[in-house]
């Protein structure tokens, strides 16, 4: 669906709701039915406007957001038939708006910010203080901006021009980006504080995997998908791909490995498809690649040959809860030439390790108050380096009252 005439037709079923449940089920409150009635009226410019002002990365969200569970799965037409598509209208528009031609500057305050990570949290910081007037510089890892939507999510699901209209967007804000540039280990947060930074903001994500801790976890044939996911065409994986893990992760890496020429690639979970983190859309389009799925095996040691998993069972106890155990004497193996571990993120130390009065908490992610501060002055954190892996939208939602936290900061300098 992504011609006007056709995106019209569904807007026309839209019943226009005071209460829209789309919009309170949406994480970063978009305004679907303005947005609607603003297409209906042919304000396809303002409607673009709101949709980024609301959301710099709405394109983006448009396509990688889990809708099932967010407006489309709240839509009120989908009580009795299908739910209103509205983030088909949400890719046009804004679609339209990030290709546009001109972009209006904003006048610079004086004032310095460093945004480290560009990734979905940084770029929203980015583009907020931005657009107030501030002289932003990011800082990025990588070659690229977009951190996990850039490189973990594959391009047969997202277009990297997508990212590219982005960029050109932060540059016509004056956002100086500093790519391949490690904060931490070279360039410390204490020396962005003494060449003139008056706020730090720090968005480094989620980069290093979260280990499966089972024997043969570090032998050849074993990738983590993060790293996977960021360059696949440099991997040999063989015919035969095991990929453990069920979330959206996952099934991209699983997608993917099919691309690149794997013969068969199969799933293991240890519990059913209804437990799956990934969305129902994500499951249908690797079943729809002829991903293959074993369910209720959890990996109990990998080994040359492929994986030894156990059969599990769900069992309930006697209040009723339900869990899953393993089943005795069921150990098999199952034959890979390569395994692929797809089991969630964590942060790495890079920052942290460098910098004094920074607390992390057990699980090393930053802490930080309910408005981002950290317990360093001056610096604030939000996205998945606080929260852990989630959403893109979630992400851009949380950064956005860190934007408007580190904006009053500012002020009272």
């Amino acid at each position: 669906m992504q011609m006007n005439q056709d995106i019209q037709q569904e807007m026309n079923r839209c019943l226009g709701c005071k209460n829209a449940r789309c919009q309170k089920h949406c994480p970063i409150s978009t305004p679907i039915p303005d947005i609607i009635r603003l297409f209906q009226a042919g304000e396809i410019e303002k409607a673009g406007e709101i949709l980024f002002a609301n959301n710099p990365l709405s394109a983006i969200c448009a396509i990688v957001c889990p809708h099932e569970k967010q407006c489309y799965g709240n839509c009120i037409k989908g009580i009795k038939g299908e739910p209103i598509q509205f983030y088909e209208l949400e890719r046009y528009l804004s679609g339209l708006y990030l290709a546009k031609d001109k972009w209006e500057s904003v006048p610079s305050n004086g004032e310095k910010v460093a945004v480290v990570g560009a990734g979905p949290a940084g770029i929203t910081v980015a583009c907020m203080l931005a657009e107030k007037g501030y002289e932003v510089t990011l800082f990025e890892m990588n070659d690229e901006i977009g951190g996990m939507i850039r490189y973990g999510i594959p391009r047969f699901r997202l277009p990297s021009e997508l990212l590219e209209q982005i960029q050109k967007r932060l540059l016509a804000l004056n956002v100086k980006i500093r790519y391949n540039t490690l904060i931490g280990p070279v360039i410390t947060l204490d020396r962005l504080v003494a060449d003139g930074y008056k706020a730090i903001f720090i968005g480094t994500g989620v980069w290093d995997p979260k280990t499966l801790n089972i024997k043969g976890e570090t032998l050849g044939h074993v990738h983590y998908a993060v790293n996977y996911l960021k360059s696949p065409e440099a991997y040999h994986l063989g015919d035969k791909v095991l990929v453990i893990g069920a979330g959206n992760v996952a099934m991209d890496a699983a997608r993917t490995a099919k691309r690149q020429g794997a013969k068969e690639v199969t799933i293991v979970y240890r519990k059913d498809f209804s437990d799956m983190p990934a969305t129902k859309v994500e499951i249908k389009e690797a079943l729809e690649d002829e991903v293959l799925f074993a369910t209720y095996k959890a990996p109990i040691e990998i080994t040359d040959e492929g994986l030894i998993v156990q059969a599990t069972q769900r069992v309930e106890d006697e209040e009723g809860r339900m869990s899953v155990i393993g089943v005795e004497d069921s150990n098999e193996l199952i034959q890979a030439d390569s395994i692929i571990i797809a089991v969630s993120q964590v942060p790495n130390s890079n920052v942290v390790s460098t910098s004094k009065g920074l607390e992390v908490n057990k699980y090393g992610l930053i802490v930080t108050d309910e408005s981002g501060h950290t317990t360093k002055q001056g610096v604030f954190a939000s996205g998945d380096v606080v929260t852990g892996a989630r959403t893109v939208v979630e992400a851009v939602a949380n950064a956005k009252k860190v934007a408007l936290t580190m904006e009053d900061y500012l002020k009272q300098l």
